[in-house]
């Protein structure tokens, strides 16, 4: 195997870079046009050129033909080489610098010419239409070779026509004059050329800078892998130019926005309506994994600026990860509520113990059926006024974190909820939700209480859910439902101010609404519509307000004084 390197073939054909091919398409254009440009003057120049020269032969020829002594001299003397005429002609002649004037009386004899020999001679071309009054240019050949023409006739003092002038211009003057202005015209061409190849240079310059010296082909792969991964990527893209206007949108983003490719050319708010998520878009909201709600789906946003003075802003699902942290709340109250129940058991079993071994069995027994009784109470209680089995558990489960939490949690007795919820998951989140900001609030206030109603009217459900807790200011009333605002303190696994916004989301979904207000004495108290969230009329005549409210049943009271000593 041979060591020597192989030799490099030689390429030909177009430069790779785009700087190069610009630069190189502008120089081709450039002198194009210079040649162009330059061919373009250059063919009528010579006919102009020609006119002229006929021009001023004729304006010579007039000026010879108003001279009175010519016509006088004509009629009164002979053609000679010395005569009045050839003297007077050739006058002329020298001070226009003409390459001939001839003079010719009606039969077209030269009274003078160039040559004196010719004098006397018969004029070579024909001088009819000089003769018969009308003035002539042309370019022709004669006894002097090529020339331009001008011809008019010879009249005396009372305007008869008693001869004609012919003047010519030599040809070659007129070559001459056409082959002297190409060098200029050509330095001007070549002038225009260099301005021009210099506002090429600098032009794509400009274009290197921007293209980064790439080549046609490598920007033809950064498209295409661009288009790869814009809608090959699981996480929203949407790109806005300097004027705030939507530019792109990958398929991700389309799918969590909840529009299609028609909306690209218009602004966010036109494209999505008001609301946080335009807000985010735009950049009137600034920050970092910023938390928005749009339809159902909870949305965390980042936005980045552009050079151009555009921006590009990614958009990720979080809606999973948020029910998966809400799953995590729940099952970590559940864990505490459960440990402090295995601890209550384990005191109510030495409390058994020491009354069996007191030999107390009728007290025990009596012991045994409270401690039954009082969960078997809680648990039909709520089935017998919630028939739907998953709003049922919650609230089951949530009296059990509540009674942890040192909280009593109320269900009406005006609450009657049929199991024909359309989407019972829905509303499970949207009770599970009232309930945890619920008893957050009223954690730790004297006498904590949260006090949970659902009524049901022909196919609308109203929830209303009111606690202890410090309440919610007016001037708060409506922020407290925007997705991303709360006052409580971030958690590690997820982030704040979901919860609410949600809750309205599903209710405006419905056609319903989403309200706070303060509750009576003290408190707040939150009110859901939901008009179309049972599947059939009611069979059951709507419920109503009794005339007095019977106390609420509760579900978790706080625990007696003496359960206390029994811990």
């Amino acid at each position: 195997m041979s060591s020597t390197p192989p030799a490099r073939r030689l390429r030909l054909g177009l430069p790779r870079r785009v700087f190069s091919q610009v630069l190189l398409m502008q120089l081709a254009i450039a002198a194009g046009v210079a040649v162009l440009a330059t061919g373009l003057f250059l063919a009528p120049l010579g006919d102009q050129l020609d006119d002229q020269a006929m021009r001023r032969a004729l304006a010579i020829a007039q000026t010879t033909a108003q001279q009175p002594r010519v016509a006088q001299e004509l009629r009164t003397t002979r053609p000679a080489p010395d005569g009045p005429v050839q003297r007077e002609t050739e006058r002329i002649r020298k001070a226009t610098k003409a390459e001939y004037v001839v003079v010719m009386d009606r039969e077209g004899v030269r009274w003078s010419h160039t040559d004196p020999e010719r004098i006397g001679e018969v004029v070579s071309t024909d001088p009819g239409q000089a003769l018969a009054g009308r003035e002539v240019m042309e370019i022709d050949d004669g006894t002097l070779g090529r020339s331009a023409r001008g011809k008019v006739p010879l009249r005396d003092g009372d305007g008869s026509v008693v001869g004609a002038v012919s003047v010519g211009i030599a040809y070659d003057s007129v070559r001459a004059r056409l082959v002297h202005a190409i060098p200029g015209l050509f330095a001007y061409a070549g002038g225009a050329l260099a301005v021009g190849a210099l506002a090429a240079w600098l032009i794509s310059r400009r274009v290197q800078r921007q293209t980064r010296d790439l080549a046609f082909s490598d920007i033809a792969g950064l498209l295409a892998e661009r288009e790869a991964m814009l809608h090959g990527i699981r996480e929203g893209v949407v790109a806005l130019d300097r004027g705030g206007l939507v530019r792109l949108l990958n398929d991700e983003a389309q799918r969590l926005l909840g529009i299609g490719a028609e909306v690209v050319g218009r602004s966010p708010e036109e494209a999505l309506g008001a609301g946080r998520t335009a807000d985010v878009l735009a950049g009137r909201v600034t920050g970092t994994d910023l938390l928005t709600v749009r339809g159902q789906r909870v949305l965390v946003a980042n936005r980045m600026p552009t050079d151009d003075g555009g921006a590009v802003a990614t958009l990720r699902d979080r809606t999973e990860l948020e029910q998966l942290g809400r799953e995590l709340d729940s099952t970590r109250g559940l864990i505490d509520a459960l440990r402090a129940q295995d601890h209550e058991h384990a005191n109510r079993m030495h409390t058994l113990l020491g009354l069996l071994e007191l030999e107390m069995y009728d007290d025990a027994v009596e012991f045994v059926g409270e401690v039954v009784g009082d969960h078997r109470v809680t648990a039909e209680q709520i089935t017998e006024r919630i028939q739907d089995p998953l709003l049922a558990a919650l609230l089951v489960g949530k009296a059990t974190v509540a009674a942890e939490r040192g909280v009593t949690l109320w269900v009406s007795d005006r609450t009657r909820l049929p199991d024909r919820l359309v989407d019972p998951r829905g509303l499970v989140t949207v009770v599970g939700n009232l309930v945890d900001n619920a008893l957050d609030a009223a954690a730790g206030s004297p006498h904590a209480r949260v006090e949970v109603e659902l009524r049901a009217r022909g196919r609308a459900v109203t929830l209303t859910v009111r606690d202890t807790g410090p309440g919610v200011p007016a001037d708060q009333r409506e922020l407290v439902f925007t997705a991303g605002w709360s006052t409580k303190e971030r958690p590690a696994h997820r982030q704040r101010g979901i919860g609410l916004s949600l809750v309205r989301r599903l209710a405006e979904r419905q056609g319903g609404s989403a309200t706070v207000e303060a509750a009576y004495g003290g408190g707040a108290e939150f009110v859901v519509v939901l008009p179309e969230a049972l599947t059939g009329p009611d069979p059951e005549p709507a419920l109503t307000a009794p005339a007095a409210p019977a106390a609420p049943t509760a579900l978790a009271p706080v625990n007696t004084a003496a359960e206390e000593e029994t811990r």
